[in-house]
């Protein structure tokens, strides 16, 4: 069977079973409604024989005495009364006679005995029990429709009559309605109400059924509209090819609507992918590139911009450029001028009012097949950083002379240890055959001995420096190694009267470093903070997350370093201290570099130097050396080290 068959089958019957339930409500609300009529009347005529009967006893049992109150004297001049009462028994009568379905009427004594009855074999006998009336106003239609229809019965509807003295029942009245007549009743309006549903019922289905074809229709238009959405013509003949086999618009439409949300799948996952990387590459650029649609609106913001603009990129995207770029700034005027004028601009290079030098293109997007050659899809606006780009050279270039110098080093060191090792060797031959002979010549060969040592160290100590270093970095937590720099350096700290504050946080900063190196670096700060504190101090430590990075601040309350050597203390030998290496700070730098950080200082004379100490977290995939640190002036930084030039306060 077609699947468009079982649908319009469906629909039908769906139809079908509504209507029927809604006829079958309406023909048993309409048999109850009959069934009420029919007692309301039979009610009634209760009533009357009710209000005829007292009024009987009334007048033929007054001036009546009965000694004793025997019940039985009581029960024959009632009876008597009643019997008498020629007006009484008319009512009766006609009751039966006019009423299409009372079958009997009698009036009974407390114990069930007819006083009076239509049907005179009662008399002074006992009533035969029958179901009260009631019963068939709370049935069901199939229940209604089996005692109508089922075999003759009588119910009856009773009434009963109360002494007005003490509200006691002397005596009932008792209709009998016949179900035999009841359906002499209902049985035409029955047929009719059958017949006008049997009509809706078939009424409904044809209707259902016309209505379901023409709802179906659709799907073969359906169909169409989707061949012209496919790509692929061998495809689309394909599926008609099977479509013309089944014989089924709906499942050709299913085959259809299946295939393009395949596409759709395989185009979303393309677009995700497309996107993904399209992030990661504007993550990393270091430019600012800011995309627009035709009505001004940015749908692309690189993470760079918030470095030019001060305006974070979650504000930038879907607004306005005239809300971004103010007119109240140089960068603002010009870009707004050449977007409205649509005025292409090609590497523009204005100063900002902050002294930076910023590059500006502004590359309008245009369609070919437009009408007006002037209307434009968008644009895209690109903000350089020259000074950043001359900071990266300069520094490239730094590293390769360092690169070059550490080269030089190594073979120089190399060259000099050869000499250097052939004089001691014969320093010792000398000293072997002098002996104790001339202890003046003892004294210069000591001096000797212990200037060629020093000069050995001067040499280990610069071929140390330059030798690559191999990194062991692995997942460590920051506050580990802080503690045990601390534990290091707890002895001297002592001795020197130094108090140290740490403010540790309560999570693990997690972070991929070489612990051992580490170490190093940040003894090296902290030892130095404690020789800058002659007359002891404290030393404050902490550690928090900034970001991506992991901020690590050690200030110490020493005399601070002059303005015009804090340029030069990560320089290699430089130092201020009498018995100085200039060789601890240098290292520590050098750390700091290999793992990608950063190292800020900050020193005046009354407040003392804090140097400030960023290494990347273990948290996303995204490069920090690459992407770059945004400074609190805006300036940015990527594995260099920054020295604070103007004194803190």
């Amino acid at each position: 069977m077609r699947l468009k068959t079982k649908l319009v089958l469906a629909i039908t019957g769906l139809v079908f079973l509504v209507v029927f339930t809604l006829s079958w409500i309406f023909l048993g609300q309409l048999l109850r409604q009959r069934m009420t009529q029919a007692f309301t009347a039979n009610d009634m005529v209760a009533h009357q024989i009710a209000a005829a009967t007292r009024q009987s006893l009334e007048l033929n049992t007054r001036g009546r005495r009965v000694l004793g109150n025997d019940p039985k004297e009581l029960r024959a001049i009632a009876a008597a009364a009643l019997r008498s009462d020629s007006n009484l028994k008319t009512l009766m009568n006609s009751a039966i006679s006019y009423s299409p379905t009372v079958f009997d009427v009698a009036i009974a004594d407390s114990e069930g005995r007819a006083l009076l009855s239509t049907d005179p074999a009662n008399l002074d006998h006992a009533l035969p029990h029958r179901q009260e009336y009631e019963e068939l106003q709370s049935g069901g239609l199939l229940k209604l429709l089996e005692i109508v229809f089922g075999p003759p019965r009588v119910y009856n509807l009773t009434l009963p009559l109360e002494q007005e003295q003490n509200s006691e029942t002397f005596a009932t009245v008792r209709v009998g309605v016949r179900t035999t007549f009841l359906r002499f009743v209902v049985q035409p309006w029955l047929i009719a109400a059958l017949t006008y549903t049997g009509v809706a019922i078939v009424c409904s289905l044809i209707f259902a059924a016309f209505l379901a074809n023409i709802a179906l229709k659709p799907i073969e238009q359906i169909g169409a509209r989707l061949d012209a959405l496919a790509l692929a013509e061998a495809e689309v003949a394909g599926e008609q090819a099977a479509g013309g086999r089944s014989g089924d618009a709906v499942v050709l439409v299913s085959h259809k609507i299946e295939r393009i949300g395949r596409r759709m799948r395989n185009v979303e996952e393309v677009f995700s992918a497309l996107k993904e990387n399209l992030d990661q590459i504007m993550t990393n650029l270091q430019d600012g590139i800011l995309l627009y649609t035709h009505d001004a609106r940015a749908v692309l913001v690189s993470d760079s911009v918030e470095r030019f603009l001060g305006v974070g990129r979650a504000q930038i995207l879907g607004a306005k450029l005239h809300d971004v770029f103010s007119r109240n700034t140089r960068l603002g005027r010009l870009v707004r001028e050449s977007f409205d004028a649509r005025m292409a601009l090609v590497q523009e290079e204005i100063t900002t009012e902050t002294g930076r030098h910023v590059e500006i293109s502004l590359d309008f997007i245009h369609d070919d097949r437009a009408v007006y050659p002037q209307e434009t899809l968008g644009a895209l606006l690109t903000l350089h950083d020259v000074e950043s780009v001359r900071e990266i050279e300069n520094d490239l270039e730094l590293s390769r002379r360092l690169a070059a110098i550490g080269r030089l080093t190594a073979g120089v060191g190399h060259e000099v240890k050869n000499p250097i090792n052939a004089i001691v060797v014969h320093l010792e031959l000398m000293r072997t055959k002098l002996g104790d002979a001339d202890h003046r010549a003892m004294r210069h060969l000591e001096v000797i001995e212990s200037e060629i040592q020093r000069l050995d160290r001067v040499v280990q100590t610069l071929v140390d420096f330059s030798r690559p270093v191999e990194l062991q970095l692995k997942e460590q937590d920051m506050r580990r190694i802080v503690s045990g720099v601390l534990m290091l350096a707890s002895a001297e700290l002592e001795t020197r009267d130094i108090q140290v504050q740490s403010d540790l946080p309560d999570h693990p900063v997690l972070a991929k470093v070489d612990a051992d190196l580490l170490k190093q670096a940040l003894l090296n700060v902290v030892l130095n903070g404690a020789q800058a504190m002659s007359e002891g101090g404290k030393l404050r430590v902490s550690l928090a997350e900034d970001g991506r990075m992991a901020l690590l601040s050690i200030h110490d309350q020493g005399a601070g370093i002059p303005p015009d050597v804090r340029d030069k203390i990560f320089d290699l030998y430089f130092t201020t201290k009498k018995d100085g290496s200039g060789i601890g700070l240098a290292m520590t730098y050098r750390i700091v570099e290999l793992h990608n950080g950063s190292i800020e200082v900050e020193s005046d004379a009354t407040h003392g130097t804090t140097f400030i100490l960023r290494f990347p977290l273990n948290s996303p995939p995204e490069s920090r050396a690459a992407r770059g640190y945004l400074m609190p002036d805006g300036s940015s930084t990527s594995a260099r080290t920054i020295v604070s030039k103007e004194p803190r306060g």
